[in-house]
């Protein structure tokens, strides 16, 4: 089976009417992985799979716009209905847990474990289901930060999550089918810290790969700009990542 990725939404840095932030189902080898959980992706979820069927939960980082639908679907499973058959594997930064509890006021996480197993990521991480492989390496941002490398027969998605510029985004993206990539900003401010990528810059990564998906497009630029400027310098097949839209390759 090849993979597939279906975008739940992509908006930054909150979400707009029809534009939920951050998430996408990535489907291969058997298995449907939710990628980030920005808040609106729980309720796209759900109009392409039963959220109690997902195999593995994967988040790049703890920023509110890439996962704080997570508390949807810890409500979902424990009250409404979808409660999965064993807990789900939930790859995130190390403190995941901890945070998602803090919404319940609670500073244990001993209630979640029946419903999510978090397992902490790490640089070089990896993990199957099936025959999907997922592999984490740290990116540039001003938290912990992961992109992913999910391949399945063949079939490769590299995803930058949040990043300024870093050799990891070169390899991530080298060989891979789709590289879905943010444009965070316009341009880099003089002294500003680099924690995202202008659509040049993300076009300058997307060498690697065969084609280039645009997302996470911030204020102060359009998805057509963003495209129209990535495309410039990748070269390549370059469209932006639209809310609802699935990918197979």
């Amino acid at each position: 089976m090849p993979l597939s990725l279906t975008v739940l939404g992509t908006a930054s840095p909150h979400p707009a009417p029809d534009h939920p932030c951050s998430g996408y189902l990535l489907r291969g080898g058997g298995a449907e992985v939710w990628v980030d959980a920005g808040p609106g992706t729980f309720a796209e979820l759900q109009r392409h799979t039963n959220p109690g069927r997902l195999t593995a939960i994967w988040i790049s980082h703890l920023h509110a716009d890439h996962s704080a639908d997570l508390l949807s679907a810890v409500h979902a499973y424990a009250y409404g209905g979808l409660t999965p058959p064993v807990p789900v594997p939930v790859y995130a930064p190390v403190d995941c847990a901890q945070r998602l509890a803090g919404f319940f006021g609670r500073s244990d996480t001993g209630f979640l474990r029946g419903l999510l197993d978090f397992r902490p990521l790490y640089d070089g991480h990896e993990a199957r289901h099936w025959n999907l492989r997922l592999t984490a390496r740290a990116v540039a941002h001003d938290v912990e930060a992961y992109g992913l490398r999910a391949e399945s027969q063949g079939s490769v998605l590299a995803y930058s999550g949040d990043s300024g510029p870093c050799e990891a985004l070169d390899e991530l993206a080298r060989r891979a089918d789709v590289f879905l990539c943010e444009a965070g900003i316009d341009f880099h401010r003089e002294g500003e810290r680099q924690v995202h990528l202008t659509p040049e810059e993300a076009g300058a990564y997307a060498k690697g790969a065969h084609e280039l998906l645009i997302t996470h497009v911030g204020p102060g630029l359009t998805r057509e700009t963003a495209v129209k400027r990535a495309a410039a310098v990748f070269g390549g097949a370059t469209s932006a990542a639209v809310e609802g839209g699935t990918t197979t390759f």
